[in-house]
């Protein structure tokens, strides 16, 4: 019965482990050296903490002004690359002078996060796209 007991609390703490593994937490800091968009909300220029909110929901991430003028949550997907980022990085869709925060990465990681795309962002490519060249723009970021 013990050795069942102990069974059972090693498969437990195996599949704990697995699962906080998988669950990819970040926690990055970044300048960013210009007014950007996430979702429908515009943040001001400045340095920013970018982290999860705890490590079983890694979707929900936490964007915080170092100055604590601007802070808000935002949703986000897994995005996967076959090979591993070569730095920690803010990922940004630039359109004309409009930046919207596009993806999340940490380097060594072939995991990161994605943004999805807000009614905002779509419809500034739509309105741009004639005018205006579109491109992304990497902001190196540090690990916290």
């Amino acid at each position: 019965m013990k050795r069942q007991a102990f069974s059972l609390v090693s498969l437990l703490t195996l599949l704990l482990v697995a699962g906080s593994a998988f669950a990819q937490t970040v926690h990055v800091r970044g300048n960013i050296p210009f007014n950007f968009a996430v979702g429908n909300k515009t943040l001001p220029a400045g340095t920013y903490d970018v982290g999860t909110i705890d490590h079983r929901n890694s979707k929900i991430l936490l964007l915080e002004a170092r100055d604590g003028n601007a802070s808000m949550m935002v949703g986000s997907n897994a995005a996967e690359n076959l090979k591993p980022a070569d730095k920690t990085k803010l990922v940004f869709n630039q359109y004309g002078n409009r930046y919207f925060l596009s993806q999340i990465w940490v380097a060594g990681e072939t995991r990161g996060h994605q943004l999805p795309k807000s009614s905002r962002e779509k419809e500034t490519a739509r309105d741009l796209a004639q005018n205006l060249t579109r491109g992304q723009v990497e902001i190196v970021a540090s690990l916290q």
